[in-house]
């Protein structure tokens, strides 16, 4: 089963480690950090893959660290990554100063009695999962629909924590095939999303830890330290961190509305189309939009909601009201659109919403696979191509509220 087909979740937990446990520890970190940092320096500007970068750096990894096969092939994936970061981000080369070590199932067993066996250099070791009695961990520990996955071990001022990894298949979400109510979804710059129901999600976080972050590595990179080099890596990693969680409020939130209304479809532009249609997208929003898309991927799933893709061209300039369509009828200096024709106005970013819902309606490009959506999700009721608006009121199903 192809990865993107899980759904993920990480219990944080401490380890109850000997000093004999440790130091094997403490060792295999070392030996990571050298592995990571030997297979970024053979494959930076030459290629970026898991695979490319495994069938380059491997043997090298393997004769001049003492990781394992598997922790060799685990450290090549890991560079591989951090150079598609820094590729995105127009940065420098990685440099792998952080003390983490990854494990997969191959290098990492999870046993009933809440004890996990690491593979290190040398000998594996066993330690015991610090659990609180209620703590959040056992609902995955204890359930067998989750199984481990990829996991994290972190060390930092004598202490070892693991990020434990757990994945369970995604449900199977077939498209409604007739009926369906469509949540619409715009993306762009100074806001991240935006929906059909008129919920706005801001970026100005996001463009905020960003601009901080590229504050910050001018003024390191032109420092040129080796501490700068470190410091400039430990910020990096707090923005990944600070922005993974800022998406993951957004799509909570997305799906979040289109429960609150009903929606058994989810409709974003699609992703190859949007950030070509926002002037002031990069490399950056991008990324955002794509693990966005993901992440609502996941939670939909979780809730029974399809999320499709649909054609963004011209959703920003044409009218929800009358359908006229003119690039003159949105100001993007003020975020406002209003209508040449009819002088209808609404939030540039929302009117795109709810024209992605109706696309999704009239015209989408999943029709011929049997796509049934009927209506579109707005903040006060329903559009369809041949009722038009129907108010919530009037409607024999008003939307959940919870």
């Amino acid at each position: 089963m192809a990865d993107t087909e899980y759904c993920r979740r990480t219990a944080v937990t401490g380890l109850s480690v000997s000093p004999t446990d440790a130091a094997r520890l403490r060792e295999l970190v070392e030996a990571w950090k050298r592995g990571c940092q030997l297979a970024v320096n053979e494959a930076w500007g030459v290629c970026h893959t898991r695979s490319e970068v495994q069938q380059l750096a491997y043997d090298r990894l393997r004769e001049e660290t003492d990781l394992g096969s598997q922790h060799a092939v685990l450290a090549t994936h890991r560079a591989a990554e951090a150079i598609k970061r820094a590729r995105q981000r127009d940065g420098d080369k990685p440099e792998f100063t952080t003390p983490t070590v990854a494990f997969d199932t191959r290098t990492m067993t999870v046993f009933d009695d809440h004890t996990v066996s690491l593979t290190t250099t040398g000998e594996r070791v066993r330690c015991d999962l610090k659990l609180s009695d209620d703590g959040y961990q056992s609902q995955y520990l204890d359930d067998d629909e989750w199984e481990p996955a990829k996991s994290t071990l972190h060390y930092r001022d004598g202490e070892f924590t693991f990020h434990l990894g757990f994945r369970t298949p995604r449900p199977d979400i077939d498209a409604p095939t007739e009926g369906a109510t469509v949540l619409g979804v715009d993306l762009g710059v100074d806001n991240l999303a935006v929906t059909s129901t008129a919920e706005f999600f801001d970026a100005g976080e996001l463009n905020h830890r960003r601009e901080e972050f590229e504050n910050v590595r001018a003024s390191l990179e032109a420092t040129g330290t080796r501490s700068a080099t470190r410091t400039l890596r430990q910020a990096g990693e707090r923005t990944d961190r600070s922005v993974r969680q800022r998406l993951h409020e957004v799509a909570n939130g997305i799906v979040a509305e289109a429960e609150e209304y009903d929606c058994q479809l989810i409709a974003f532009g699609e992703l190859s189309e949007a950030a070509e249609l926002l002037p002031e997208a990069d490399r950056y929003h991008e990324w955002l939009f794509e693990r966005l898309l993901s992440f609502v991927e996941y939670r939909a799933a979780e809730a029974g909601i399809a999320v499709v893709e649909v054609n963004p061209e011209y959703t920003s300039q044409r009218c929800m009201e009358c359908g006229f369509t003119h690039p003159q009828n949105r100001n993007l200096e003020e975020n406002q659109f209003e209508c040449l024709k009819c002088e209808a106005s609404a939030h540039d970013d929302y009117n795109a919403a709810k024209n992605i819902a109706f696309r999704c309606v009239r015209r989408g490009p999943l029709s011929s696979r049997g796509l049934g959506a009927a209506a579109c999700a707005l903040q006060s009721g329903l559009v369809t191509p041949d009722d038009g608006f129907t108010p919530y009121a009037e409607l024999s199903e008003a939307p959940r509220s919870d």
